[in-house]
Formats: C-alpha cells, sequence, structure tokens
C-alpha cells in the first residue's frame, strides 16, 4: 500500500516538473491544488519561473513542507505588472479561501465618523466602513471617544439628524442642532461649508476652527450677547477636553497606519498602530498561522486589510523585508519557500510601490529616525503578543489537565482519560433526540460525537429516553470493542443517573462510572451528583474541576439543541409538502439540494422549479404550500415552540 502512494506521489511530481518547465520570466499569481482539484494556496511573485519552482526544490521548515506535500498541481496567471499581481491575489484569496493562505477573519471591528453622501448629509457613528462615496474618519479608540466628537460637532455644525425626513421640525432644530431641511430649504453651498468645516476639524485643524470660536466668543461678548459668548466658550473648552485625553506620539500631526509582525512557531501576529493627528489613539494585533514566505503573507495581510477599508490615512508605515539569512521570531520571520536571492533583496521596495500605486498614500519603508522607531515599537507589541498566546495555550493546557485529574480524586478514580456526556432534547415529547459529546483529557473530541433519534419512547419521558440512548450506544460499544469511557455524564439528577446505572450492569454488564449534572433555576449548572444513591459532591464552584464540568454541559446542551432543531426544521418542512400529490422523499431532497433553504424556496416563483423538470402546476402547488400561513400566524407559532421548549427544559431538571 505504501509502495503504490509512493509510487503515485512520484507521477504527481513528474507531471509537476513538466509543467515547472513552461514557467514564463513574468509577474503574475500562482494557484496551488491538492488532489480533489481544490485550491489550497494562492501568491504572488515577481518571477512565476522562479518563485513557483522555489516550492519544489531545496530544503524547507516542517510547516511549509506540509504545504508542498499537499500539492498535486498549479496554474497561473499573468499580470502586466506587480500591482496587478497584488490586488490579484487578494481578489483570489476572497474568492476561493484557501487553507494555507493568511485570511483576514479578524472581526474586531473599530468606530468611524462618517459624513453620507446624501442631498442632505448626516453625521454618524459606524463601525462598517464600505466604499458608499461617504467620507470616514478614525479610527477611534472606543465608541464613547467617537460619539464624545460627533457630540461637539453637533453642537458646531447642524447637519441632518433624522435618517428619514419627518413631516416637521423636530427637537433637534429647535436646541440648534438641525438645520431642519424637512421644513426649510437649505442651499447646497450651506452643506459644503458645513461639511468642508468638519472635515477640516477632523483632519486636525481643532486649533484653527477654536481660533475662530475664540474670535466669535470676543465678538458676541462685545455686542452684549453673553448668553452666545458662553456657548462659545463651552464649545471651546469641550474642544480643548477632548484633545487633551489622547497622548502624543509624534511630533508631525500626520494621519498614519503603522504595520509591525513577529512569527514564531509557525504563528504571526500583525500589529497595527493608528496615529491620528500626531496621537497614537489605539492598537489592533491579529493572530493566525501561516504556511508560505513570512514577508509576503504580511503584504498579503496588508493588501486584504485595506482592500476592505476605503478609510485611508495619509502615510502606511511598513517594515521593509528581512534581511538575508535572518531566521526565528527575532529577526520578524521564519526560513521558507522564499523566490531566488537576487528577487528577495528588494521585494519589500517592489511591493510597497505596487501598495502606493493602488492606495493613491505614501507608503514608506522607514530605515533610520522616529519612523523606524515606530515600526520597532509595532514589532515588538507584535512578538509580545505572540509570546503571551504561547504561555495562554500553555497555562489553559496545565489548567486542563489539573482540573482533570481533581476531577479523577473527587469521584475516587485513578484517572480520568475519556468522558462521554449525554443530553436529551424534545418539545412535549415531539421530535425527541439525544447527543453525546467525548472529552479526551479535559478537551471536546468532536469527531467522537454522536446523535441519536429516539425509537421507543412516546411522550416526553426523559429516564426512558435515557435507558434507550445508553442502551444503544454501549451496546454498539461492546458489539464493535470501541473504547469504554473512563467517566459518563449524564444530564440531570438522581433519576438519569439511575435510569443509565441499571442499562449498564444489570443489561449489559459494565461497571462504568457514572455522574449527573445538576442545572438550576436558571439553567445554569449548580451541582455534581455521584454514588449510589446519588449524593451532591461538595465542589466549589470557581474550582477548575466545577469549569469543566460546566463546559461539558453546556457543549451537550449545545449539540443536541442545534440537533433537535434541524430534526424538527425537516419535519415541519416535510410535513407541508406531505400532502401534495407527486411528492415524494426523491424529490424533497431535490428540492432541498436545489434550493439550499425552505425560505429561498418559499420566496421562489413557479419558473425556478423548472430546472427540476417539475411541471408549472406541481410547482404552484408547492409554493402555495410553503407560503400558508401568513407572517403574523407564523410568527406566534413560532413565540408558543419557543415557550414550550424553554418549559420542557425546565421540566427535565
Amino acid at each position: 500500500m505504501e509502495q503504490g502512494t509512493n509510487r503515485d506521489r512520484e507521477k504527481e511530481l513528474e507531471a509537476i516538473r513538466h509543467k515547472l518547465a513552461l514557467l514564463p520570466d513574468k509577474p503574475g499569481c500562482y494557484l496551488m491544488k491538492n488532489n480533489e482539484g481544490t485550491i489550497i494556496y494562492v501568491g504572488k511573485a515577481k518571477v512565476l519561473k522562479n518563485r513557483v519552482r522555489s516550492y519544489f526544490t531545496g530544503s524547507h521548515s516542517a510547516k511549509t513542507h506540509r504545504l508542498v506535500a499537499d500539492i498535486v498541481d498549479f496554474e497561473y496567471i499573468v499580470t502586466a505588472n506587480n500591482v496587478e499581481a497584488l490586488l490579484l491575489e487578494c481578489n483570489l484569496i476572497k474568492k476561493h479561501s484557501p487553507k494555507y493562505n493568511v485570511l483576514l477573519k479578524d472581526d474586531k471591528s473599530f468606530p468611524y465618523l462618517k459624513i453620507t453622501n446624501e442631498a442632505h448629509p448626516r453625521l454618524e457613528v459606524t463601525r462598517r466602513v464600505v466604499k458608499d462615496k461617504a467620507k470616514y474618519f478614525g479610527p477611534y479608540p472606543n465608541a464613547f471617544a467617537a460619539q464624545q466628537t460627533k457630540k461637539l460637532l453637533d453642537r458646531l455644525y447642524p447637519l441632518r439628524k433624522c435618517k428619514t425626513l419627518p413631516d416637521k421640525v423636530c427637537l433637534y432644530y429647535h436646541i440648534g442642532q438641525c438645520v431642519a431641511p424637512c421644513e426649510y430649504p437649505v442651499e447646497k453651498a450651506e452643506y459644503e461649508r458645513m461639511v468642508g468645516e468638519i472635515t477640516r476639524f477632523l483632519n486636525g485643524g481643532h486649533d484653527a476652527i477654536k481660533d475662530e470660536l475664540q474670535e466669535k466668543m470676543a465678538a458676541a461678548a462685545e455686542e452684549l450677547n453673553f448668553e452666545r459668548a458662553r456657548e462659545l466658550r463651552d464649545m471651546i473648552a469641550a474642544i480643548d477636553a477632548l484633545m487633551e485625553k489622547q497622548t502624543i506620539t509624534a511630533a508631525a500631526g500626520v494621519d498614519r497606519d503603522v504595520f509591525g509582525y513577529a512569527v514564531d512557531k509557525g504563528w504571526m501576529c500583525v500589529q497595527i498602530m493608528y496615529v491620528r493627528q500626531g496621537k497614537m489613539i489605539e492598537r489592533r494585533a491579529s493572530a493566525f498561522p501561516y504556511y508560505g514566505e513570512a514577508y509576503d503573507d504580511f503584504m498579503t495581510y496588508v493588501t486584504q486589510y485595506y482592500s476592505d477599508n476605503p478609510a485611508l490615512p495619509k502615510e502606511v508605515l511598513l517594515p521593509g523585508p528581512p534581511a538575508e539569512g535572518a531566521v526565528g521570531a527575532e529577526a520578524g520571520v521564519e526560513g521558507a519557500a522564499a523566490e531566488s536571492a537576487g528577487e528577495q533583496g528588494d521585494a519589500g521596495g517592489d511591493l510597497a510601490t505596487a501598495l502606493e500605486s493602488w492606495l493613491k498614500v505614501k507608503v514608506l519603508l522607514p530605515q533610520r529616525g522616529d519612523k523606524k522607531k515606530m515600526l520597532e515599537m509595532a514589532a515588538d507589541n507584535a512578538r509580545v503578543t505572540l509570546e503571551e498566546k504561547f504561555r495562554l495555550i500553555e497555562r489553559d493546557e496545565e489548567r486542563t489537565v489539573k482540573a482533570v485529574e481533581g476531577l479523577a480524586e473527587w469521584l475516587g478514580a485513578d484517572r480520568i482519560h475519556r468522558i462521554e456526556a449525554f443530553d436529551n432534547s424534545n418539545i412535549q415529547g415531539a421530535d425527541p433526540v439525544s447527543a453525546m459529546v467525548v472529552f479526551t483529557d479535559g478537551k471536546p473530541d468532536r469527531k467522537e460525537y454522536r446523535k441519536y433519534k429516539i425509537k421507543t419512547v412516546v411522550g416526553p419521558d426523559d429516564y426512558a429516553t435515557m435507558r434507550e440512548v445508553i442502551r444503544r450506544r454501549y451496546e454498539r460499544v461492546l458489539r464493535d470493542g470501541l473504547t469504554l469511557p473512563d467517566l459518563i455524564v449524564v444530564d440531570g439528577g438522581k433519576g438519569q443517573i439511575a435510569a443509565a446505572v441499571d442499562v449498564l450492569e444489570n443489561e449489559l454488564g459494565l461497571f462504568v462510572p457514572v455522574c449527573g449534572l445538576v442545572k438550576d433555576a436558571k439553567h445554569k449548572t449548580a451541582q455534581l451528583m455521584v454514588g449510589d444513591p446519588p449524593t451532591p459532591v461538595p465542589m466549589r464552584r470557581d474550582s477548575q474541576e466545577f469549569y469543566l464540568l460546566q463546559r461539558i454541559q453546556e457543549e451537550v446542551h449545545r449539540f443536541a439543541i442545534t440537533f433537535h432543531r434541524d430534526t424538527r426544521s425537516k419535519r415541519s418542512f416535510a410535513s407541508q409538502l406531505d400532502d401534495i400529490p407527486g411528492i415524494g422523499e426523491k424529490r424533497k431532497k431535490q428540492l432541498l439540494k436545489h434550493f439550499g433553504s425552505v425560505k429561498a424556496m418559499r420566496e421562489a416563483d413557479v419558473e425556478a422549479f423548472r430546472p427540476l423538470g417539475f411541471g408549472d402546476k406541481l410547482a404552484q402547488s408547492i409554493v402555495d404550500a410553503l407560503r400558508g400561513p401568513t407572517p403574523a400566524e407564523e410568527e406566534t407559532a413560532a413565540e408558543a415552540e419557543l415557550e414550550a421548549e424553554a418549559e420542557s427544559e425546565q421540566q427535565a431538571e
């Protein structure tokens, strides 16, 4: 068998070698594929021939070897220049989500201020930055900082507040914070003036605006308009308070994003420091495994980041490529499949130039001075984040081991390696199911999870359901010679424990420790019960052992509830179609496969059913059946079902 596998691999490599000989000396992107034809890695190259060949020659690190071992074929796309290659790589990664690529999955978002691109513009706080021709400013360190800035600008510049124009003026008009376009005409020039002033303020012109307000305040005082002078004084104080909260980190008041990265143990951390108006307002860290060449994968991350973020600074500061021969976390890069030595030297400059051409902002690779120190600060923070990640992993593993050992002591067992936990789910006896999860050495072992549709129990009988699922599981274990658990955990108290023990010992002759997890009135894990008769274990609720039991109970409950909802949904869908002549099991499966969901099917028209070979009359019958109840009736039914589910869960306790 092994010899056959080796021969297959040799054939694959031979086919790859033939394709390598045809690679051009041009820039472009390459797409690596596995034996199923799935794209597993996308890369870019200044010279395709040199870069792609490097994967199949010389030695590699363990992580790169893992990537290369999965490659059985590749494709390439030639581009006119490095800019095109950079953007094409970004688009291909988004399209295919390759297994081994750096993917921008960090969903942490910072608040921005946005001036909408409308006839009557609005100023709003948003975390969603899209290319809608609006003006974005930020990011801000938190929502409070953004809201405080907006609050100040609302007092200075009375743009529209309502999302939809009302029939008459509202309170904002009466307090001077809206020009009321709903009732009074507003000249376009007036909007342009206010938008320009807001833009100037948010781009660092707050000092000039403060000077203008001071002049207006003095003029109002001379005219004895003391109320207006007091308002202007309060605005000036608000500007001072707002700007004093930020920490100065750079002499020049330039908006810039500063990137740094570090790699270790096959992981990369990218740190972004946001400098706005010369002040560092926030930093963001993303850690992820990487498989390609470190610097190229870092630049890929940067490209993805800006492809989804049109709120650009004036400058982007990036580290240059590592010096030749520098490896490891100290150099910020691990050795991997790199381009030829001639290519690597100027790779950073080429990529920076490509980014600058695309973003239309300055992209710098500082070599000395204050900007270089900012890069070093970002890289140091990235390195610290990685070190913290590895320490937390080690700490969590140590805690998990101690929790399992402590649980074994509480239960009087020598060791607990494998735990199997069960939970039942039904709504007043309808669609009863059960689920089992497995924890090995304190960690979930998801490939061992099992689902059970209850076959013999009628009505909401939790004890009988527990007996059936325990019997089915451990009859299978005995029949197939599977591994017995060191501990069985059931969801419930004395009754559930007794039912499980009775089946195990009296029917199957198995003597495996069984414990029960009892919930409180808020449906949270309250105590562990064990023994014959079962008695509570006096375990502290803030102990690692109790935390492990909570995780087990929450996981098995989640798994059981999800399975039950899926079962109920399929049954509901089937029942709606059962009364339609000509619809059987085969056609039900056809419908779900074609439409993907019942919702899509309900919203489809008759023509959408024709590719399945369904006639218009049958298609209309299906649509009518699925659209049966009105939305109000469906909502009422759904609420009743959820209430019944909650009541059923409480009764089971």
